[in-house]
């Protein structure tokens, strides 16, 4: 089963960066690091779900035109409207995945430490819903803890392995080290390299 809505609404119960975002040198390596994965410098537009308080959409929002971001928690939400508040470009809205995926197309989907949290079928899903919104050249990015976490359906290993057998999509990026899986597949498999005419 999935992790259920209470489970993060509790985690921001009275804590506004339940996981140290903000504090953490770790978590703000790994931002530079998932923003330097990107192979493009802006993308048309990004959908970021799972997005909680807000601290990697504040770093996307320069790299687009277009941001939507969402989570289940609806404190989540509030802290990355907040967070968010100087882009005109970018939305934040409450929504559960896969049930509630939205209906726009994206030239970027970022999953982070997201996937884990959703059983097998929810996953298969979500899977399903993300390559449906996806453009014809869309890319999609996924970072994920690898230790286990208590009470979540999958590991690291399982969702990027799950991801790279159901996407289909060329992978033209990845960072794997003993704390976290970083992967970036794309539709069209065109490299930095060869976008700036150098193959």
């Amino acid at each position: 089963m999935s992790v259920a809505t209470p489970y993060f609404d509790e985690l921001f119960a009275g804590n506004d960066d339940p996981w140290a975002f903000r504090q953490r040198w770790y978590e703000q390596r790994k931002r530079a690091l998932t923003l330097a994965m990107l192979t493009r410098p802006r993308y048309a537009s990004i959908f970021e779900p799972g997005c909680a308080n807000g601290e990697l959409s504040f770093e996307l929002a320069p790299r687009c035109d277009r941001l939507l971001c969402c989570d289940t928690a609806q404190a989540a939400v509030s802290l990355a409207q907040a967070r968010l508040q100087g882009f005109s470009h970018a939305t934040v809205q409450q929504s559960r995945l896969p049930e509630q995926w939205p209906s726009e197309t994206f030239e970027l989907i970022v999953l982070s430490e997201l996937c884990y949290y959703l059983d097998p079928k929810d996953f298969d899903e979500l899977i399903d819903r993300a390559l449906a919104s996806l453009t014809p050249d869309g890319q999609i990015l996924a970072c994920h803890w690898r230790p286990v976490i208590e009470g979540c359906p999958q590991t690291a290993e399982q969702v990027h392995a799950r991801l790279g057998q159901r996407l289909g999509m060329p992978h033209l990026a990845q960072h794997h080290e003993s704390d976290f899986l970083l992967d970036l597949w794309s539709r069209d498999g065109t490299t930095v390299a060869t976008l700036e005419g150098l193959r």
